[in-house]
């Protein structure tokens, strides 16, 4: 495909930069720093999926991938996760690129992959599915978080204002039906760290709305972003761990997977630091080790809970490694 056909199918297939603009989303405006990292989290995915979406071979994205700020690089991996994921979905699209990238460029960006491919589930026909189907029967629930962000991001008032709940998702197949609505749940409580501008205030008061069955994968979801992301200092962090109370575990496993999605790539900030530290009592490092110690054994034949998800049972693994009375020195 010449190159100008590829400039065109990009223009095609990416949304406009102003989707990441709060104001244009009707989010909270914390202050301008926090604006400016959020918006700027959404410039890079938005990055990474017109990489993908031009790109001749999931390979040529790399280059211009890995040019950006250490900061905001794995946003734009997990943007061109979403795009990769958009052209294997679209009819006639032949599939295997976001399975190629990850096994590529992408391979120590696999979290935030699976993530990006994910909002595809929003974008292409549900009867192209199947082609996004992606390896590891552990991660593939990440799907289903980029989902209930993409869902609560665009559709902010259905899924955080009313709190629509998700009444059926055949995805993935052989899924457990009763947990895909808690990982959905995960990725709303992701987006609504945005939602609230980074303000623990916000956040927790738009958590306390919803029906209590429902916050600690929404506490997860926001103690992730609020890791990952950032855009909370020392004392804000530590009023979200507050008004977190029981939810804290929660919080903390999302903390955790934060930073090992940062450890992996090779991403870690001052901020990652900041936030194990007030959110799990960890170090990044050790936050990553808890992460690896817990994961459950790949493809086991028996599973370790009947009817429980191993992606579940790691969770909630780590969770149980944190209390409410957790020490912190931060």
């Amino acid at each position: 495909m010449s190159s100008m056909l590829r400039a065109i199918r990009r223009r095609i297939l990416t949304p406009g930069l102003s989707n990441a603009d709060l104001e244009v989303r009707g989010f909270h405006r914390k202050d301008g720093a926090a604006k400016e990292l959020l918006e700027t989290v959404g410039r890079s995915f938005l990055a990474g999926y017109a990489h993908a979406a031009e790109a001749p071979t999931p390979e040529a994205v790399e280059s211009p991938l890995e040019r950006l700020p250490r900061q905001f690089r794995g946003f734009a991996y997990e943007g061109a996760g979403m795009g990769f994921a958009v052209r294997d979905g679209l009819p006639f699209g032949r599939g295997g690129r976001t399975a190629r990238f990850l096994d590529g460029p992408g391979r120590v960006h696999s979290y935030m992959i699976y993530v990006g491919a994910g909002w595809a589930l929003a974008r292409v026909p549900r009867f192209r599915w199947p082609k996004l189907e992606l390896g590891d029967p552990l991660l593939r629930w990440l799907m289903l978080d980029g989902y209930g962000f993409h869902q609560a991001y665009f559709h902010t008032r259905r899924y955080v204002h009313d709190q629509y709940v998700e009444p059926d998702m055949p995805w993935p197949t052989n899924g457990a039906d009763w947990y895909r609505r808690h990982v959905i749940d995960q990725g709303i409580g992701r987006a609504m760290w945005f939602v609230g501008g980074a303000d623990p205030k916000v956040v927790a008061d738009l958590f306390d709305s919803f029906a209590p069955a429902r916050r600690p994968d929404l506490y997860a979801g926001a103690g992730l972003a609020a890791t990952y992301a950032g855009g909370g200092d020392q004392a804000e962090l530590r009023a979200f761990r507050s008004r977190a109370g029981a939810y804290l575990p929660n919080v903390a496993q999302g903390s955790a997977f934060a930073a090992t999605a940062r450890v992996e790539a090779g991403l870690v900030i001052e901020h990652t630091a900041l936030a194990t530290q007030v959110l799990c009592g960890m170090t990044p490092e050790q936050a990553t080790r808890l992460c690896r110690e817990t994961r459950p054994a790949p493809r086991a034949e028996v599973p370790e809970h009947p009817g429980i998800p191993s992606f579940e049972v790691w969770r909630q693994r780590i969770a149980s490694a944190f209390t409410t009375d957790t020490e912190l020195s931060a």
